[in-house]
């Protein structure tokens, strides 16, 4: 299976399972007489649109190099996750809301039996924070990485809103606005987290230079081509799935124009072929004199 395929299987893994835990959420929040739930629901509704935008931006940043786009349409993947983090952002700004308004307005102790919902439903998102990382450190896919953190932040809403249900219970009358807190609390870890999930996007579209362990291992695989003495500068920028690299490669000085044209071209192809994850390969032969 191609990196493209895993990261739209692992897109549509979170949209049929955001929708199902922003039905759920929501019954059991209106009928529970549980804010925090519903805050929880609102969350997972809004995840599953930034999915859907996860999985527009898979496919259109997979779609080949053309006349207008000669390095891809990868850089369509951090703008994406740009889209994600604006989701995420006014989710956390209608729960904080939503809260504020709730703690102020005297409601009803929550029901008890949203505890089991509550604690089903952190297991499954702890376990969808899992399956959709551990997709988007195999495909490298920056929009995938924010999907993941969705599914995070919501199991970590979700604990919140156990804790505060918790105490509303345990304590009883009095302290029926427990959960409202633990939703106004979750609102601000989820800005939090929409923050660590912004940065390394903005990384990327800014070619910043974050890609040591790979300069390694394309300075390790080129002095195992023959011809090549060394290596010298090495930039890289990921669009997508993809990190383009421009490479200075040392040779021999007395080689011909050609020798060194071929040696170019046999550095190139053994980069991509060892280190699948390369795009477009750029080699500067500089003479070792």
């Amino acid at each position: 299976m191609s990196r493209v395929q895993t990261a739209i299987r692992a897109t549509y893994f979170s949209i049929i399972g955001n929708t199902c835990m922003a039905i759920i959420k929501g019954l059991a929040g209106f009928f529970g007489n549980s804010y925090a739930l519903i805050a929880d629901a609102i969350e997972s509704t809004t995840d599953i649109f930034a999915s859907l935008l996860v999985l527009f931006g898979i496919k259109y940043s997979a779609r080949p190099a053309d006349k207008n786009h000669p390095y891809g349409h990868g850089r369509a993947e951090p703008l994406v996750t740009f889209l994600v983090v604006g989701f995420l952002i006014t989710s956390a700004t209608i729960i904080a809301y939503e809260s504020i308004i709730n703690i102020q307005t005297p409601h009803q102790l929550p029901k008890s039996w949203t505890l089991i919902v509550l604690g089903a439903i952190i297991i499954w998102k702890e376990y969808s924070y899992r399956v959709v990382m551990r997709r988007s450190v195999q495909t490298n896919s920056s929009s995938l990485r924010a999907d993941a953190w969705h599914h995070r932040s919501d199991a970590i809403t979700s604990v919140a809103a156990f804790v505060g249900i918790s105490i509303a219970l345990f304590l009883g009358n009095g302290y029926e606005a427990a959960d409202d807190w633990a939703a106004l609390f979750a609102s601000g870890f989820i800005l939090y987290n929409s923050y660590k999930i912004f940065r390394p996007a903005l990384g990327e579209i800014m070619d910043e230079h974050l890609y040591d362990d790979l300069i390694v291992k394309i300075r390790a695989v080129s002095l195992q081509v023959d011809g090549i003495i060394g290596t010298e500068k090495c930039f890289i920028r990921k669009a997508g799935m993809k990190y383009h690299v421009d490479l200075h490669a040392t040779v021999n000085s007395d080689i011909t124009v050609k020798e060194g044209h071929d040696l170019a071209h046999k550095l190139k192809d053994t980069l991509r072929e060892r280190i699948p994850e390369l795009g477009h390969v750029l080699i500067h032969i500089e003479p070792n004199d």
